[in-house]
């Protein structure tokens, strides 16, 4: 785990644009200043087609998941494009018990 290279991504609804993420940073910045905001960075993302699946337990048997992510994509001839890939918590870990967490994870395919 300590060599993952990974994003935090917070989804935004949509009519937070561009402008209005510059105007509520440079707010930020001036309200509570912090060095962290300079790593702050507004993207898109288009996935394309992917294959998802719900994972119910601890983080760490996640790769049984994917193991049966996998083998569907390769049952239905999609190629998994890279070993990137997302993950959606649905779960708060300080508040839910570890066999109970709820994570979605997703990887693009072709």
């Amino acid at each position: 785990k300590d060599e993952l290279v990974f994003d935090l991504m917070i989804r935004q609804p949509d009519f937070i644009t561009h402008s209005f993420y510059e105007e509520m940073l440079a707010y930020t910045a001036n309200k509570k200043p912090n060095e962290l905001l300079s790593k702050l960075t507004f993207k898109t993302v288009t996935e394309g087609p992917f294959v998802q699946m719900m994972h119910v337990g601890p983080y760490d048997n996640e790769k049984e998941t994917f193991e049966i992510m996998e083998k569907f994509a390769e049952a239905n001839k999609l190629i998994r494009k890279s070993k990137i890939h997302r993950e959606v918590y649905l779960s708060d870990f300080r508040k839910v018990a570890p066999e109970k967490l709820k994570t979605v994870l997703r990887f693009q395919v072709d």
